[in-house]
C-alpha cells in the first residue's frame, strides 16, 4: 500500500500513482486499489502506530474546511468510469504508454493510459476492426470510453 506523503505534489503524485497503482496494480490483475487514508487532519492524524505519519488522506479536514488532496484526484481519475463490477481486459503495452482497460457492467470499454515519455506520443486504439488515432502530452493521463 502506498500513500501520498504530505504536503503533496499533485503533478508528480498523479503520474506515479496512476502508473504504479491504478494501471500497474490492476494490469497485474489486482481487483482493487487503496490509497493510504481516506481522511486526515492537518497533522496527518489519525494513523496507525508504526504506520505512515506523514501520509495525506484523500481529503484533509480542518474544522469545516475540506481540502482535496492528490489521492482524491488519483482515485477520481479511475473510479468515475471503472465502476463496481467492471472486469479487466487484456491490452498491449506500447513503449512509454502504460495502460489498463476494463469492460463495465453496462458493456462499455474504459482505457486508462499515461504518457511516461519526455514528449507527446501518438498511438492507436484498435477494437473490432475500428481504429482511432490519439495523442497524449508528456506526463498526461487520460481515460477513454467507448
Amino acid at each position: 500500500m502506498a500513500g501520498v506523503c504530505g504536503p503533496g505534489n499533485l503533478a508528480e503524485d498523479l503520474k506515479w500513482h496512476i502508473e504504479t497503482l491504478i494501471i500497474g496494480a490492476t494490469r497485474n490483475w489486482c481487483r482493487n486499489v487503496i490509497e493510504w487514508n481516506f481522511a486526515s487532519d492537518p497533522k496527518y492524524d489519525p494513523h496507525t502506530d508504526g504506520g505512515c505519519d506523514r501520509c495525506l488522506g484523500t481529503v484533509t479536514i480542518n474544522g469545516n474546511n475540506v481540502t482535496r488532496n492528490p489521492a482524491y484526484y488519483i482515485l477520481a481519475h479511475a473510479s468515475k468510469f471503472v465502476r463496481p463490477g467492471s472486469v479487466r481486459v487484456s491490452t498491449n503495452m506500447p513503449g512509454n504508454l502504460p495502460n489498463v482497460a476494463f469492460r463495465t457492467p453496462e458493456g462499455k470499454k474504459v482505457l486508462i493510459v499515461i504518457n511516461t515519455a519526455p514528449a507527446m506520443k501518438n498511438f492507436r486504439v484498435n477494437f473490432r476492426g475500428e481504429t482511432v488515432q490519439l495523442s497524449l502530452e508528456s506526463g498526461a493521463a487520460a481515460t477513454y470510453i467507448w
